[in-house]
């Protein structure tokens, strides 16, 4: 059996620009973490806690429940961490190659936002997480279906509440989708929701979810504040360990294909490039699209 480990990347409020005072957060919005034989989970979680506890030693020591405490990836991977932490991407590295030794790999399915307000894009958040679910299963499944093994989920806890919605929307999601696409069988539950807190390989999954959406800000955004997330020696060591399945889906009016595997490490960046100066948001910039868009509304409700 696999067991596949995710968390959110980005989340799924509207996107304007970095610059917009309230919507500026995240371009994208999906899901990533890592697969790995079940047999080895607990092998890379002690190395994990192993790792972690060397890393932040003296956090660890002053934290109120030593055991409890964790450092969430949007901590770990930061503008600035190449030059005042580079620690963290060494470790980070090693722990991707640890990981591939013991027959796991990286996992990303995100989607592209649409550019603009919640009212501009019609923003259904709660639709916009359903679908990015329903596809990193069905990616999930082609995987574990490709390795011939069956696969268990395993996602960061939330409230009761939603946790209960989202496992009756993915029950039936993956027993009706079962019929035509046999692969979706290999899946024996619907994702269980489990503590960060008490999850190394959870824990993991963050860290996972934050560096894959530095790659995308970087291929999503122009003036991207994460550019060494191409020429890090971590980069090399993370290449290559992404599933087949793994695919960042830009919006239909892009000028280039989706970004697959390990695409969104490459050094060169197709939204931006000369061919790509026809797309309206890179020719004119996203806030001067913003505006042509406003006045388009405008002009479209008189």
């Amino acid at each position: 059996m696999l067991l596949g480990y995710i968390d959110e990347v980005g989340e799924t409020g509207a996107f304007v620009s970095r610059q917009d005072p309230r919507y500026k957060t995240s371009p994208a919005f999906g899901y990533a973490g890592f697969l790995i034989p079940a047999e080895n989970a607990r092998a890379f979680g002690s190395e994990f806690t192993k790792q972690k506890r060397i890393r932040f030693s003296t956090e660890i020591v002053n934290a109120p429940n030593p055991a409890r405490w964790e450092v969430k990836g949007a901590d770990l991977f930061r503008p600035d961490t190449p030059i005042v932490r580079p620690e963290n991407l060494r470790i980070f590295g090693s722990l991707v190659e640890r990981l591939q030794k013991l027959g796991g790999h990286l996992f990303y399915y995100v989607d592209e936002k649409p550019i603009g307000t919640p009212r501009q894009t019609k923003l259904d958040q709660v639709g916009r997480e359903r679908e990015a679910m329903r596809e990193t299963l069905n990616r999930l499944a082609t995987q574990a279906n490709r390795e011939d093994r069956n696969l268990m989920v395993l996602v960061d806890s939330i409230n009761e509440k939603s946790r209960k919605e989202r496992i009756a929307e993915m029950y039936s999601h993956i027993f009706s989708r079962s019929g035509e696409h046999p692969e979706m069988r290999s899946i024996v539950e619907p994702p269980m929701h489990v503590d960060s807190a008490l999850s190394s390989n959870i824990q993991f999954a963050d860290w996972i979810a934050a560096y894959v959406s530095r790659a995308i800000d970087r291929q999503l955004i122009e003036d991207s504040r994460y550019q060494w997330i191409a020429d890090d020696i971590s980069t090399f060591k993370v290449y290559g360990s992404f599933t087949l399945e793994s695919k960042l889906h830009l919006l239909r009016n892009r000028p280039c294909e989706d970004f697959n595997t390990s695409d969104i490490l490459k050094r060169n960046r197709p939204m931006f490039s000369f061919d790509a100066a026809t797309a309206i948001g890179s020719r004119v910039g996203v806030a001067r699209a913003m505006q042509i868009k406003a006045a388009s509304d405008r002009a479209n409700s008189r």
